[in-house]
This record gives C-alpha cells, sequence and structure tokens, in this order.
C-alpha cells in the first residue's frame, strides 16, 4: 500500500535585520525566530549586500544609524534595483529621518525604543501588503482599475501607463493608490489612508502619507506641480479626482 507523500509546507518569510548594536540584533533575531521567521543579521551595509547577493529574503529591517554608509543611503541603493520591503528603525523624535526615508522608500518606519512586539505587527503589514493579500472588505471580483490613462493591476500589484510601461511603486505607494482609487471623489483624512494602507492611526507628526502621496505624484500627475489627479483638501486631507474604472 502506497503511501501519500506530505505537501511540502510553505517556507516561513525570511527576513534581515541590519543593525550595528549586536544585542539588538541578537534579540530581534531570537525573538521573531519564535514567531517562525527565517532570520539572518547584519552589522553594516557591506555585510547586508554580502547577504542580499547570496540569499533571498522577504523583507529588511534597517537601521538608519549604522557606521560606515548609514540606512538611507543603502535604502535608496536598495530601492533602485528591487522592490524589497524595507522597514527604517529611527532615533525616536527624528521627524526629519523618517520622512527622508520614507521618501527613499522606505515602507514603513519604528521609532527606537520600541517593544519587539510592534516591530513584530509592522513586518506582519508590509508583508501582507507586498504578498497581494486580499483587502477586508474589498470586491473579490475586481482585479483592476483604470483612471487617467493608468491601469492598476491588483492581481500582480503593478501599475502600468497608457503605452503599457510598468511604473514601479512600493508596497506602501501601491497600497496608497488603491485606497485612493477604491473612494474617488471623496476626501480621506490622513488619519483614514494611514488606517486602510497600514492599520494605524496617525501620531501628531506623522508624515507619511504627505510623503507617499508626493512619491505618487511624481509619478502619475501631469504635472506634480499642480496636481489634478490626487487633489489636496485643506484641513482635511487628500481627493482622488480621475474618473475610476473597476476591472
Amino acid at each position: 500500500m502506497s503511501e501519500t507523500s506530505p505537501r511540502p509546507s510553505q517556507p516561513s518569510p525570511h527576513l534581515l535585520i541590519v543593525d550595528d548594536d549586536r544585542e539588538i540584533r541578537d534579540l530581534l533575531a531570537r525573538f521573531l525566530k519564535k514567531h517562525e521567521y527565517r532570520v539572518d543579521t547584519a552589522a553594516d551595509g557591506q555585510a547586508m549586500a554580502r547577504l542580499l547577493e547570496n540569499g533571498r529574503y522577504d523583507l529588511v529591517v534597517l537601521d538608519l544609524m549604522l557606521p560606515g554608509e548609514d540606512g538611507l543611503t543603502l535604502c535608496r541603493r536598495l530601492r533602485a534595483t528591487s522592490d524589497l520591503p524595507i522597514i527604517m528603525l529611527t532615533a525616536i523624535g527624528e521627524e526629519t529621518d523618517r520622512i527622508v526615508g520614507l521618501e527613499m522608500g522606505a515602507d514603513d518606519y519604528l521609532a527606537k525604543p520600541f517593544n519587539p512586539r510592534e516591530l513584530l505587527a509592522r513586518i506582519k503589514a508590509v508583508l501582507r501588503r507586498a504578498g497581494g493579500a486580499p483587502r477586508p472588505g474589498g470586491d473579490a471580483a475586481v482585479q483592476g482599475f483604470t483612471f487617467d490613462g493608468w491601469r492598476l493591476d491588483l492581481t500582480k500589484r503593478e501599475l502600468y501607463s497608457s503605452d503599457g510601461v510598468l511604473m514601479p511603486l512600493t508596497a506602501g505607494e501601491f497600497d496608497l493608490l488603491v485606497a485612493l482609487v477604491e473612494h474617488p471623489n471623496r476626501v480621506l483624512s490622513r488619519d483614514q489612508l494611514l488606517d486602510l494602507t497600514k492599520g494605524r492611526s496617525a501620531g501628531p507628526f506623522d508624515r507619511a502619507v504627505d510623503v507617499q502621496i508626493s512619491r505618487l505624484r511624481r509619478k502619475i500627475e501631469p504635472d506634480p506641480k499642480e496636481p489634478s489627479v490626487i487633489k489636496t483638501v485643506r484641513g482635511g486631507g487628500y481627493l482622488f479626482a480621475a474618473s475610476v474604472d473597476r476591472t
């Protein structure tokens, strides 16, 4: 009697922690491994580059303050060649660094000191968005949207111009654009957009949405300085003014 071979299990996500503080690296590695993640660590940009060259990762947790090349430089270089999700670790209160990190293409950030469980929640959220998990309450029949000559493919998580050219988007930019096109001609506050895309409320100095909006405008607006697709509503938030069709 033949035995049925067990189906191969899905490999757990592979994370890379880049931080020059050995105690933090070891603590996070132990904590995340307990939650069934595969984890490698690096102390600087050179070690990070070697690991990325020889391995395949699902997400990078990248500290801003590193010896040699800092986290912003590494983030910019990584984003130029890859859409690998990045969570930046920044010093508490350094709002400018967080904004610059998002402008460089980071998907999220977390200020030190932090609770490892908060990082775990951010990792799960970013991986869920990057993996194209169904949106809660979303219409399963909708595979994408078209607007102003653009085609947004929800299945592939890709954006195409009118002539079929792929426009690279980070996971954060993609989710923000989906939130906007799902609510056309409706004013959405920063809190609402953060809740739709990251599942959290805005802090008093949280400008993550503003940064992502600015990046999106540079990619989809005919004139980013005079936006006609994503409009700012003073004191309210943002309004997606283009006509949207579901596909």
